[in-house]
């Protein structure tokens, strides 16, 4: 399964190989990735959890009592919890979101799915993101997942990235795009 998805590889492609194919034979691929997207939320609003996962100054022990402290405070259970223990136990925590990433791209793999990275300058209403879907059907011919980030930086438009092609219609690329023009011709 790894190998015919050439975003999933190395250590966090063999851990999310893994893990999908335990999922899929417990036929609970639709749960974990719940409590995997949840957990990479949590890592999205602490920068405490964040510093925990990524650096090596924690040992497994300290690692393992937090990581315990917060996933029994998310209600997380059975296998992405158990698994998450395990990433910890092999001192491979600082993978884990390269882990989940993986671990998405198997199960769109997996349900004839594309996904999307779509960065957008504010959040997207839903006729906006149902709208972007269905054109990305039209150019796939498949069902798009998306994942979607939010960065002010962009100005305006959006940025899609969609397996290897990229289409990048922000604000801020078209107006460097001016002033690198504007400075050629001056």
């Amino acid at each position: 399964m790894a190998a015919q998805d050439p975003s999933v590889s190395g250590v966090s492609g063999r851990y999310a190989t893994a893990l999908f194919e335990l999922a899929r034979d417990e036929k609970s691929i639709d749960a974990v990735l719940a409590d995997l997207n949840q957990f990479d939320a949590l890592l999205s609003d602490s920068a405490d959890l964040r510093r925990l996962v990524r650096s090596p100054v924690f040992s497994a022990e300290v690692q393992m009592k937090a990581l315990d402290a917060v996933l029994d405070k998310a209600g997380m259970t059975g296998t992405p919890a158990k698994f998450l223990k395990v990433l910890t136990a092999n001192r491979r925590l600082f993978a884990v979101s390269d882990v989940i990433r993986a671990f998405r791209a198997l199960v769109a793999n997996f349900k004839g799915e594309a996904t999307a990275e779509v960065t957008v300058a504010e959040q997207l209403n839903d006729k906006n993101l149902d709208a972007l879907k269905a054109a990305l059907k039209t150019v796939t011919g498949k069902d798009v997942a998306l994942n979607v980030k939010v960065d002010p930086s962009i100005i305006g438009g959006l940025v899609v990235k969609l397996g290897s092609r990229m289409v990048d219609s922000s604000l801020r690329t078209k107006l460097n795009s001016i002033k690198h023009a504007m400075k050629e011709a001056g």
